[in-house]
């Protein structure tokens, strides 16, 4: 499997988290966002930017979940990237922010990149952010 990173992965660098559509779960997938994040030994700003990120990318989605939904968020670890990505069921014609919105703007500038796709009922936040500090 390859990444957005273009390198490749295997199943063990891969982490699967699937919590409750709701609020109160959000610091479950920052903790394990930082965590993974201090192992690939990004600075600490670097850390705090990818928490805000995800935790924005979380609240765009549930804004959009369909009831009783679940959050389920892949997490990618290569050598000197982290990929994060986030799906939920949504409410049928429900839409994700513009690109243009001021919630784009915050994970386009504390990622790498930031992508979204809405396919059959489910919509996916992806982002990548690459270790800028050496080691």
């Amino acid at each position: 499997m390859t990444q957005l990173t273009g390198q490749p992965t295997t199943d063990d660098d891969v982490v699967h988290l699937t919590v409750p559509a709701d609020g109160g779960y959000l610091g479950v997938l920052r903790t394990a966002t930082a965590g993974l994040a201090a192992r690939l030994q990004f600075a600490l700003d670097e850390i705090e930017d990818l928490r805000i990120a995800v935790d924005e990318a979380c609240a765009m989605l549930l804004a959009i979940a369909s009831r009783g939904a679940e959050l389920d968020c892949r997490f990618a670890v290569t050598e000197d990237a982290l990929t994060v990505e986030v799906t939920v069921p949504t409410v049928p014609g429900s839409k994700l922010p513009a690109e243009s919105s001021f919630a784009w703007k915050v994970l386009t500038a504390l990622t790498t990149s930031a992508a979204a796709s809405a396919v059959d009922g489910r919509a996916t936040i992806s982002l990548l952010t690459r270790r800028a500090s050496g080691w």
